[in-house]
């Protein structure tokens, strides 16, 4: 009788919870993504500058247009190289980063704070101070090839160089980043197995590899998912360092929709984008959720 009375209250009691806090999420989820996404979707079938209502419907040309373009190929081949270098180099070395400094020492709190200035500036401040160090008249790259008299090159204006210049940027803007989710990571590791594992006998390699990195998995994992939508939304560093350029060359999937969409009052083709940028978006948390939260959930239980 009791235990019915406990289990009345509590249905009661999360009705009542959403009922007050479910509608006023509903509706903000609405305004903020169902609708845009549904008005975007709308304009990319019409051959739309922005002004007045659109008229010319052109069924799907300009999803063809834009998948046909080598531009938006490039740009998103730009995208998934962002996304290797932050699984590959960023987040292996934020890791290793965090596994020397996450003891409670002083000195570590003075380099945390080192390593997080970065991610605290905004982009396009970051973006700014790295445009000028690039520069290869006046910028720091440039002193360091008068220290060998030779002239320095205009990085930001060779396509290979720009997209290389443009990643080293990405990695140390965000490093601190992934670098802060890892400290808070291995600080939740329990002190007592660690103990028991030193009085055990083990070495720090093999109490990092069999303790640490398997408890760290959730931490890594959300690292991870971090890196990759941040790596598809990625425009302002792009914007403010090199504008896409030279040739187009380092756009990524915002600025492209941003150059070829807003720029030139092509709403409907721009829109076209950003639904397809959102459908990617979409698969990549589909394929997370199914892989990844899978595994954890299967780990945890």
């Amino acid at each position: 009788m009791i235990w019915k009375r406990i289990q009345g209250l509590s249905y009661s009691s999360n009705l009542t919870a959403l009922i007050i806090f479910l509608p006023p999420a509903l509706l903000l989820f609405t305004m903020f993504v169902i609708l845009p996404v549904g008005e975007a979707s709308f304009y990319s079938f019409f051959n739309w500058n922005g002004y007045g209502s659109p008229q010319k419907w052109i069924n799907l040309d300009n999803f063809v247009r834009v998948l046909s373009d080598p531009v938006f190929g490039h740009s998103l081949f730009n995208n998934l190289l962002v996304v290797l270098v932050s699984l590959c180099i960023q987040i292996p070395l934020a890791l290793w980063m965090a596994l020397l400094i996450s003891d409670r020492a002083r000195s570590s709190v003075i380099f945390r704070a080192i390593f997080f200035v970065p991610y605290i500036l905004a982009e396009v401040v970051a973006g700014l101070i790295w445009r000028y160090m690039y520069d290869g008249d006046y910028g720091v790259v440039a002193v360091i090839y008068s220290w060998f008299g030779q002239q320095a090159p205009h990085v930001l204006a060779r396509p290979g160089l720009a997209t290389a210049a443009l990643l080293v940027v990405v990695v140390w803007k965000y490093f601190g980043f992934h670098m802060a989710l890892f400290i808070a990571g291995r600080q939740n590791v329990p002190s007592d197995v660690l103990e028991s594992a030193r009085i055990d006998g083990g070495s720090r390699w093999q109490i990092t590899r069999h303790i640490v990195l398997p408890m760290m998995r959730p931490t890594i994992i959300l690292s991870v998912f971090f890196s990759i939508l941040g790596s598809l939304h990625l425009f302002d560093l792009v914007f403010v360092l090199t504008g896409g350029g030279p040739l187009n060359t380092s756009q990524s999937v915002v600025s492209y929709l941003y150059t070829f969409g807003i720029q030139r009052m092509r709403v409907g083709f721009g829109s076209a984008v950003g639904v397809i940028l959102f459908i990617i978006c979409v698969l990549v948390m589909v394929f997370y959720k199914r892989i990844f939260m899978r595994e954890t959930e299967a780990t945890s239980s």
